[in-house]
């Protein structure tokens, strides 16, 4: 029997993040995690974790999706290899593209894994 996993990073998680870091990523994840799953903020945050994450190509049977979304999502923030700020940074590319979205504008995701790769190599 799985942990319950989603297909993607769920809001309910939120909340649980936040003392993987610093002040900051706490002020973000405090503050985001107040507000309803509908809410744009909430939105981009979810976005961005699962980008951080790589949900879109995790899948039943493998190794992540066993261990679950709280495992995933934690091990994932509390291994990231930037700052806070480039967290941060994560998360208002994402909230552009939400706003992006929401206007019917196109969102161009090739942005986001560069910028994460980027990141990574610091």
């Amino acid at each position: 029997m799985y942990p319950k996993a989603e297909l993607l990073f769920p809001p309910r998680l939120i909340p649980v993040l936040k003392a993987l870091r610093g002040p900051e990523w706490a002020a973000l994840v405090e503050r985001v995690a107040k507000l309803p799953e509908t809410d744009p903020d909430s939105l981009a945050f979810s976005l961005m974790m699962i980008r951080l994450d790589g949900c879109v190509k995790c899948h039943e049977g493998s190794f992540k999706y066993m261990r679950g979304c709280h495992l995933c999502a934690t091990q994932t923030v509390t291994q990231f290899k930037g700052s806070d700020t480039d967290l941060y940074q994560l998360y208002l590319k994402a909230r552009r593209d939400i706003d992006a979205y929401l206007a019917g504008q196109p969102v161009y995701e090739d942005d986001a894994p560069d910028l994460v790769e980027e990141i990574d190599r610091i």
